[in-house]
């Protein structure tokens, strides 16, 4: 057993640091297609509660209020569980590449429509009057208008995403968290626990802090142009 100053125990964590750069390693892999699948759900969900069309505004308020009322942990472990009992197992990365893109998709999703939300009618009627359809209307005039809108709190969700990927420990994974364990009750590698948990967050400090000041500093620059585009009406005395 070695304590957060032993060094035994961080010359045991420097033997084995390839375990750290694999679970680092799994984890990019498994967020990376996760976010490419929470953006491709976020954006139809986001589209569908967008369009004025009754029946696809309540599917997509269905998807997001299940998804978001119920825990990742519930939908990762129903998930793995539901496809290993009925002997389609995709193995634990895929799953949770799955479950965690469906998860984020949701809060994607919200994204989305407040970006569409947030721009001007005149807008959309300008897009009509030149003769778009809804897709085109989208493509060509909203979603071009609603990116600086969308990105900051976008990137919040990559972060979150990110740090969710820790989840995969409750069914075995093979990710940072998942691996730290393994190696904190490994027969020839246990017993490091602080030095071996402090490795780990820093690695997930190292990676979500630069996103988390980009989200802040892409907010703070959208709140800076917006106030520097106001039209402050002149007094009288300015007038006069």
């Amino acid at each position: 057993m070695g304590g957060l100053f032993s060094a035994d125990a961080w010359e045991k964590i420097w033997v084995f640091r390839d375990t750290f750069i694999l679970g680092l390693a799994n984890t990019g892999k498994m967020a990376a297609v996760a976010l490419l699948l929470s953006f491709l759900l976020g954006l139809i969900f986001g589209l569908m509660a967008t369009s004025g069309q009754k029946p696809l505004e309540h599917i997509s308020r269905i998807y997001v209020e299940l998804i978001q009322n119920t825990p990742l942990i519930l939908q990762l472990c129903f998930l793995y569980y539901a496809l290993a009992f009925s002997g389609n197992s995709i193995g634990i990365l895929p799953t949770g590449m799955i479950a965690l893109g469906i998860y984020h998709g949701a809060y994607m999703s919200e994204v989305v429509r407040a970006g569409i939300g947030a721009i001007p009618k005149g807008q959309f009627e300008a897009a009509a009057s030149q003769g778009f359809g809804y897709i085109g209307e989208m493509y060509y005039v909203i979603l071009p208008q609603s990116i600086k809108i969308i990105l900051p709190p976008m990137v919040n969700q990559v972060v979150n995403l990110i740090k969710n990927t820790s989840c995969l420990y409750i069914i075995g994974g093979a990710d940072l968290i998942s691996l730290t364990y393994s190696f904190v009750t490994g027969a020839s590698t246990g017993g490091a626990y602080g030095p071996a948990y402090l490795v780990s967050g820093l690695l997930f400090f190292v990676v979500c802090y630069p996103l988390s000041t980009l989200a802040s500093y892409w907010e703070n620059t959208l709140k800076l142009r917006e106030q520097k585009t106001q039209v402050v009406p002149l007094t009288i005395e300015e007038r006069g």
